[in-house]
């Protein structure tokens, strides 16, 4: 008969007199939203402890050197090939989110401005541009895009200095989108009839074209470079704050020998936009921005005969089921709602987590948070840079602060923000129900909204209840669910397993108040085209 020995008991782990299997009373340093300590003693459990290194692991600063950049005094419009006064003889400033400097003045265009733009493309179309072939045309969109490359460096600069986004996004994701976007529609111009096969393509002539201040250059880029390898001619009117890649862009269409009129910019505040969109002469309107805005635009064109594309605010839904790659999911968050400081239209600033994992991602969140960087854009190393203007800064605090009124929990990193600029760390919301505001509402800041489910027809019913309907993100191991859950999504893009993935080949728009019609792929084509 084997001998048999008594079970032992599980020993716990010590170190000199300490047992780290048991829950210690540590003593916290809290700091309150009015910037007063105060300090308590907790009962911390082994899965919350974290080492602490102090600032021994912190970055040495590696700022992107920017003194080479000409930035000129004043900036004109660009009509007919040209940089020319502005009727109007406005200018305002425009500001360096990060320092609240004055980097330069931007003119502002009147009606009289906008009304020689649209005449100027006309010409441009009537005499030049619809005559020319789509293999000529493709050679000056690949010869554009070339030289976004080679002053790609120069651009990511002053994309950062005008709009406060990090440097890393703007040379790593904006730039190499914008060349990748000419790239691709060069390739397109002798081939439209191949693209819709027994149809005829026509090009329908005038497009005016408004973008946002989240990505100056890449929506330039959106909207540019499909409208001009269809065969129109366009009047862009960029965002007030976040003009000035638009003017280089310009410079870059003068190197580029594109004929004079093709292309015309005419900057200035809404003012200037509203002459653009009720102009009798323009065919096509092609809006980037707030929902609010996009309902105006809808209005103004109502009985007329212009085209219009609409891409507008989102309130997005990332799903994580329990089955989930939880380490790769919570990179994944990040990335959706904390990339360009959440100035982004279809970021996923509603977290859906499955509750059997709430737990476990809200704690690995609350601690990936801390390693983000705030501050100088320009530094390699910052993770999250400025937000754009004073107004978008209060616009946050104030969702913010409706958010802590309705008994929401805010989660935030301790740090310390940069004296001067606009800025806000990155945060979370637990405790959110589908009635607060900030479950509702485009916050348009690095804010998310945290919620659980139980089952995927609840996370389906909740994730589609919103008016809007832009984007949407799922995460699982199992393919099969990822093809139900998407099927059932009322969005216009849906991640599988990853976020803010973008491509010049794949479509991109959305549903309800979130827009219509698609930038980007084939489908973007049709646009700017009528076929016959």
């Amino acid at each position: 008969m084997k001998k048999r020995h008594p079970k032992r008991k599980a020993r716990s782990r010590k170190v000199g007199a300490i047992d780290l299997n048991r829950p210690r009373a540590v003593d916290l340093v809290v700091l309150e939203r009015n910037g007063q300590k105060t300090q308590r003693r907790e009962i911390v459990v082994p899965s919350d402890r974290r080492l602490s290194f102090g600032d021994r692991w912190n970055y040495a600063p590696a700022p992107e050197a920017s003194n080479y950049i000409k930035v000129k005094p004043r900036y004109e419009i660009f009509i007919g090939g040209r940089f020319v006064r502005p009727r109007s003889g406005k200018y305002f400033d425009s500001i360096n989110p990060a320092t609240e400097e004055k980097l330069t003045e931007i003119a502002d265009a009147n009606t009289h401005d906008v009304d020689l733009a649209v005449k100027s493309a006309r010409r441009a179309y009537e005499t030049v541009w619809s005559k020319t072939s789509g293999r000529e045309r493709g050679k000056y969109l690949y010869r554009i895009a070339r030289l976004i490359q080679e002053k790609a460096r120069e651009l990511a600069v002053l994309e950062t200095m005008d709009g406060g986004k990090t440097i890393k996004e703007s040379r790593d994701v904006d730039l190499p989108l914008v060349a990748a976007h000419f790239f691709y529609h060069a390739g397109w111009a002798d081939k439209l009839e191949y693209a819709f096969p027994g149809r005829n393509p026509r090009s329908l002539g005038v497009a005016g074209q408004i973008i946002p201040w989240n990505f100056p250059l890449l929506m330039a880029a959106w909207k540019l470079a499909p409208a001009l390898a269809c065969g129109n001619t366009c009047v862009l009117k960029p965002a007030e704050t976040t003009s000035i890649t638009a003017m280089h862009l310009a410079e870059i269409f003068q190197q580029a020998e594109l004929p004079d009129g093709v292309v015309n910019i005419v900057t200035g505040t809404g003012e200037t936009g509203r002459a653009l969109v009720e102009h009798p002469k323009v065919d096509k309107i092609a809006f980037t921005g707030s929902t609010e805005v996009g309902k105006r635009i809808l209005k103004a064109i109502a009985g007329t005969k212009k085209k219009l594309t609409l891409e507008l605010g989102g309130k997005a839904a990332n799903i994580i089921f329990e089955d989930a790659p939880i380490e790769q999911a919570i990179e994944g968050i990040v990335s959706g709602i904390y990339f360009n400081q959440g100035h982004v239209c279809c970021a996923g600033s509603r977290l859906f987590v499955q509750e059997g994992i709430f737990a476990p991602v809200i704690r690995k969140l609350r601690d990936r948070i801390s390693t983000l960087r705030v501050g100088n854009p320009l530094d390699k190393n910052t993770d999250i840079g400025a937000i754009n203007s004073r107004m978008q800064l209060d616009k946050i605090c104030e969702l913010v602060d409706s958010g802590l009124k309705q008994g929401a929990k805010l989660v935030q990193p301790q740090l310390r923000l940069p004296a001067k600029g606009y800025w806000y760390p990155p945060s979370f919301f637990t405790g959110v129900t589908a009635s607060h505001r900030i479950a509702q509402e485009e916050i348009f800041g690095p804010v998310l909204s945290v919620m659980t489910f139980r089952t995927p027809e609840e996370a389906i019913e909740r994730a589609n209840n919103t008016p809007y309907g832009l984007s949407a993100g799922v995460w699982t191991d199992k393919g099969s669910k990822i093809f139900k859950i998407v099927s059932k999504l009322r969005a216009g893009v849906v991640w599988a397993n990853t976020y803010n993935k973008f491509d010049p080949t794949s479509p991109f728009g959305g549903y309800k108040e979130s827009g219509f019609g698609r930038e980007g792929g084939v489908q973007g084509l049709l646009a700017y085209l009528t076929l016959r």
